[in-house]
């Protein structure tokens, strides 16, 4: 099987931009557009704090990985994923990783491995998030921004499809991460 190069597309041009909306985490912009054909249409974008955001999988012991169960309010529901949030002011992706691991399981990483980053709902959404498998762990907490102790749940590396089938495994970050570490593990038997 062979991919084709992707060819050159010129972006469409912003011919005006005006924030329709705004909240304390994010904006809504409408952009006026002019596509290389003449079309013209009016897309609206939210747009993110501009640092990005971070999640570990963070790997407990070589058959044990640990996740969290946490309110999502999207949903309104509890869902279970890995330890993730936003990148601090002047924090790397690696710093904030740390800070995360700390703050939502009461451990940090010896070491970081980057998986990939990946954008979210990239048609209408502006955020990116670093995708990062944590070793070595090491207990040590740091006080968090979570309304509410955060569940712990160890889950077995083996037991990826268990997982998967899970009703609140559901948060398509915390499914891509999973894959890439199950990837990533099958490489480092090789």
């Amino acid at each position: 099987m062979s991919s084709k190069p992707m060819q050159e597309k010129q972006v469409p041009v912003i011919l005006s931009r005006q924030i329709v909306a705004k909240s304390r985490l994010l904006r809504i912009e409408a952009i006026d557009l002019k596509f290389s054909n003449g079309e013209l249409r009016q897309y609206e974008r939210m747009q993110g704090s501009g640092r990005g955001a971070v999640l570990v999988v963070p790997l407990l012991d070589e058959n044990t990985m640990l996740l969290v169960r946490e309110y999502a309010a999207g949903l309104h529901n509890y869902q279970l994923g890995f330890p993730k949030g936003l990148i601090d002011p002047g924090e790397t992706p690696e710093q904030a990783a740390q800070r995360e691991l700390k703050e939502e399981i009461g451990y940090g990483a010896k070491h970081f491995t980057l998986m990939k980053s990946v954008s979210m709902a990239p048609a209408f959404f502006s955020a990116n998030m670093t995708l990062f498998i944590g070793e070595g762990l090491f207990a040590e907490k740091l006080e968090g921004d979570e309304p509410e102790p955060l569940e712990l749940v160890p889950w077995p590396i083996d037991a990826v499809d268990e997982l998967l089938a899970q009703p609140d495994f559901t948060e398509a970050r915390s499914v891509a991460a999973l894959l890439l570490m199950q990837r990533w593990r099958s490489q480092q038997s090789k």
